[in-house]
């Protein structure tokens, strides 16, 4: 698993976690793509896993990166993973240990407004994690972190799209062998 593109490109993510299914390289490529720039972004990884959507961010010039993971054993695997890059000192990392809708309440409260871009990519749990997943998406939503015209993309089975959710608009949606991207932005309403 290696950084795609950016500052970073090629360098070695090295081992997954066990338990962890990280986003595949021709997946995180075309997301990229899709994206555009992200340069001067600030972004969030939420259910970070390997970290690998962050630091592909990162590389291409974010200027913030959080990453939100729950489980002990793989935010120590992260935080190896950022020095093995020698980026462990640079103020615009931040690892997060906690449940996802814990953190997005601790990161609100801290006031950390302003995300331009999010990653969603909760465990799939053999097709049992929906609700949670669109949990996670309302929260996200509601906690005041994203920054207007924020785009939020959520990874997860071909199998199982994510349904409509109020004030929620799906602005893209694309398949990659089994996993399904989709992108998110808040319903703009107009007030007169």
């Amino acid at each position: 698993m290696r950084i795609i593109s950016g500052t970073l490109r090629g360098r070695d993510l090295g081992a997954v976690p066990r338990g962890v299914r990280p986003t595949s390289e021709r997946v995180r490529e075309s997301l990229f793509s899709v994206l555009g720039s992200i340069e001067g972004m600030r972004v969030l990884d939420l259910f970070a896993g390997t970290g690998a959507l962050g630091l592909e961010a990162y590389s291409r010039g974010a200027s913030r990166v959080v990453f939100v993971e729950r489980s002990k054993p793989v935010v120590r695997a992260l935080h190896r993973r950022v020095a093995l890059l020698e980026i462990d000192a640079d103020p615009r990392i931040e690892v997060l240990e906690g449940a996802a809708l814990r953190a997005l309440h601790r990161l609100s409260e801290a006031d950390t407004a302003g995300f331009d871009l999010a990653f969603l990519d909760p465990p799939y749990e053999a097709g049992r994690n929906e609700s949670a997943r669109e949990t996670a998406i309302e929260g996200l939503f509601e906690a005041g972190l994203l920054a207007p015209g924020a785009t939020v993309v959520v990874e997860g089975p071909k199998r199982h799209p994510v349904p409509p959710l109020p004030g929620i608009r799906v602005v893209d949606e694309r398949c990659y062998g089994e996993t399904r991207l989709t992108w998110l932005r808040a319903v703009v309403t107009n007030v007169e």
